[in-house]
């Protein structure tokens, strides 16, 4: 199921942008075929590396790179904010540019240097009708006909975004897993508790299907400002607060921009012996 490269065994980088972490394999020289058991393996956090999700970089033509992501469980994600602010940064540094494209499920996105150590990302027009998110039928995706009448969004991959009074309340372990797999979003959904806190500013935490709890959700956060703004419960530009730091999304024309903090932790090789075990 892999060809490592035999004997160095595999490189890797270790990011994370607000505590939701990333493993990023970089393709563009020496190209390994990734299968679901290799994936599950690197992202188990006692036996492999751990991960959120596993970004793979790979040449694009006509962008400074195309991105594929992979959840903890081993299933594909569309859409992957933060890991693409992290790779954004990464390649920015690697080739001294203050901007360039990367390519992901949702075509092209516009990435940038927003100084002060910050990276900006646009992460596309938000889906909303409900063919597109997708949900099994045609549904109101302003208010859904679940309880608590959540907002759908679609950022690349669905999400459902609940409105409460106080997230803290929530008992995410539990009401995360049993709206992941709610009849009406036929591909899971990542599901958001959000608590407005001023005119423009949000508290947000989330659980991310195939990965559970996590600290921050790029398109989780752009997801919910949308929801926010369709909702009339703040304007396009907010500051949302997850439980690993803040982002900031300015919904524009042109897309849903977030800008936030980028973080390099580590360099490592995953061993022939680990690969040959996971493969």
């Amino acid at each position: 199921m892999t060809d490592p490269r035999a004997p160095a065994g595999l490189p890797f980088a270790k990011w994370h942008g607000l505590g939701n972490d990333f493993v990023v394999i970089d393709q563009r020289s020496a190209p390994v075929r990734l299968a679901e058991p290799l994936v599950r393996a690197i992202g188990d956090r006692h036996r492999g590396i751990g991960f959120d999700q596993l970004a793979e970089i790979w040449p694009d033509a006509d962008a400074a790179a195309r991105l594929v992501f992979w959840n903890a469980d081993g299933s594909q994600a569309g859409a992957c904010g933060n890991a693409t602010r992290c790779i954004a940064r990464m390649l920015m540094d690697e080739t001294g540019r203050p901007a360039l494209a990367l390519r992901t499920e949702r075509g092209l996105l516009a990435c940038e240097d927003a100084g002060g150590g910050l990276t900006r990302v646009n992460m596309g027009v938000p889906l909303l009708d409900w063919r597109d998110i997708p949900l099994a039928e045609a549904t109101d995706t302003l208010h859904l006909p679940i309880a608590g009448a959540p907002v759908a969004t679609g950022m690349g991959n669905p999400h459902c975004s609940f409105f409460v009074e106080d997230v803290a309340a929530v008992r995410l372990e539990e009401f995360g897993p049993a709206h992941e797999h709610h009849p009406l979003f036929p591909e899971r959904t990542n599901v958001q508790v959000v608590q407005v806190t001023g005119p423009d500013r949000l508290r947000m935490r989330v659980w991310e299907r195939g990965a559970g709890i996590t600290l921050a959700s790029g398109s989780s956060t752009c997801a919910v400002a949308v929801a926010a703004a369709r909702r009339g419960l703040t304007g396009r530009a907010v500051t949302v607060e997850l439980d690993g730091g803040t982002l900031a999304i300015d919904w524009r024309d042109d897309g849903v921009w977030m800008t936030g903090p980028t973080a390099h932790v580590a360099d490592g090789v995953l061993t022939p012996a680990f690969l040959g075990a996971a493969g």
